[in-house]
């Protein structure tokens, strides 16, 4: 099986999201694409383990009915620092005969050197690393073996903005799916700066 990993802080998750996964998907041809959202973040640490339950319920509910999307709760259970190559093993334990692919922003390449065992995520995973169009991956920036490049569309929308538009009291509906504006507003998301 042909298996997509998507991890991030999904905080939330946006449509900017579905579309970019929903066009890897689409051209690798992936049997499954599980979205793992992070428990703590080790190159962000800003605090979104308080979400972290809430982040993996919007994620489920952002990736209800396509038929090859999953959220994957396996970063938030363990708690913790989120490293990929943990992720990597404990996947490869549950799935052991599936074929692996982590999506990762192409911006995140320059830094992919100094990510905790990094030169053993290719012997576990397909690296595809998502550009926008008129923005690829560094030139003279070391690239993990085995590494694909794949352009992806290029969706102006950000978690960030979105939870800053809220707290100012402004329209979101046109940037998360309406289950996942449901959840927020009737768990009172980002209204403050705590998430």
């Amino acid at each position: 099986m042909k298996t997509g990993i998507f991890g991030g802080t999904f905080n939330p998750p946006h449509l900017g999201h579905m579309i970019v996964a929903d066009h890897v998907a689409h051209e690798l041809h992936l049997d499954r694409l599980l979205f793992v959202p992070s428990y703590i973040s080790p190159h962000k640490r800003t605090g979104e383990e308080h979400a972290a339950e809430h982040r993996l319920e919007m994620v489920r509910l952002a990736v209800e009915g396509h038929s090859c999307f999953e959220a994957c709760g396996i970063e938030v259970r363990r708690q913790g620092a989120s490293y990929t190559i943990d992720t990597l093993r404990d996947l490869r334990a549950l799935y052991p005969t599936d074929q692996f692919f982590l999506l990762i922003g192409a911006d995140n390449i320059r830094e992919f050197m100094t990510w905790k065992s990094h030169e053993q995520i290719p012997d576990l995973a397909t690296i595809v690393a998502m550009t926008r169009p008129g923005y690829g991956v560094a030139e003279g920036v070391a690239k993990p073996a085995g590494m694909i490049s794949m352009e992806v569309p290029s969706i102006q929308i950000s978690s960030s903005n979105i939870r800053r538009r809220i707290r100012e009291g402004r329209n979101v509906s046109f940037f998360v799916q309406v289950s996942v504006l449901r959840y927020i507003k009737s768990n009172g998301l980002y209204v403050d700066s705590q998430f």
